[in-house]
């Protein structure tokens, strides 16, 4: 048996971002033992800033909370939007073209947050995430632009709203003996490990006494 972790998250969330060494050290602690999937959670306006001083402030309070070296960029913010689903679409393009890892949305959450890039623009987008994943920068573009992306991006926001949370990173560990744990807006490592360490226990247990007594019986 074996835990999955469910990973929800906007491409450049600056608490996604600072959460991503702890998503690492995970996949890196448990690797074999547990399934790993991410998914996008679109922020929208209740989650959003609502001018560039604002950002500012919360990413310093955020970053100061996280001990980061660095302070993140504030270019990427556009007054009035709602949403930023251009880098959103072509994160879940490049994982539907093959790249199912990190390194694409990784790619263009830094060059939003890092490097001050406009990656709500399609064509910057597409060219950061086609050289993060090697893929042909007009086929990414052309399938992050495809309705069928939109509407897997909307279906897993749906999702996300489902689990009545409201911060992202959200984590949901899932085991197959029924065991749910769900983490909203946590950062850091050390709660998320002790509880898969917890659950890993549970499974462990689960298979010892299946090894000793069998199936349950049927009635």
């Amino acid at each position: 048996m074996k835990l999955k972790i469910t990973y929800y998250l906007d491409v450049a969330s600056s608490w996604c971002f600072l959460a991503e060494p702890a998503w690492a050290a995970l996949k890196s602690r448990y690797a074999g033992r547990v399934d790993f999937e991410w998914k996008i959670a679109l922020m929208d306006a209740t989650g959003l800033p609502v001018s560039k001083e604002q950002l500012k402030w919360y990413y310093r309070r955020s970053g100061t909370m996280m001990r980061s070296p660095f302070m993140l960029k504030t270019e990427w913010f556009q007054p009035g939007a709602a949403e930023y689903p251009v880098r959103n679409f072509v994160a879940e393009a490049g994982k539907d073209l093959g790249v199912t890892g990190d390194r694409v949305r990784l790619a263009l959450a830094t060059a939003v947050l890092r490097d001050g890039k406009p990656a709500d623009q399609w064509e910057v987008a597409a060219e950061i995430g086609a050289q993060a994943g090697g893929f042909d920068q007009a086929k990414l573009l052309e399938h992050a632009r495809s309705p069928a992306i939109e509407a897997r991006v909307r279906a897993s926001t749906a999702e996300f709203h489902t689990l009545k949370v409201t911060q992202r990173p959200a984590f949901v560990i899932d085991s197959e003996i029924g065991d749910r744990a769900v983490f909203s807006g946590f950062a850091n490592l050390a709660p998320l490990a002790a509880t898969v360490d917890a659950m890993l226990e549970d499974i462990a247990a689960y298979e010892s006494y299946a090894a000793h007594f069998g199936v349950p019986p049927s009635s």
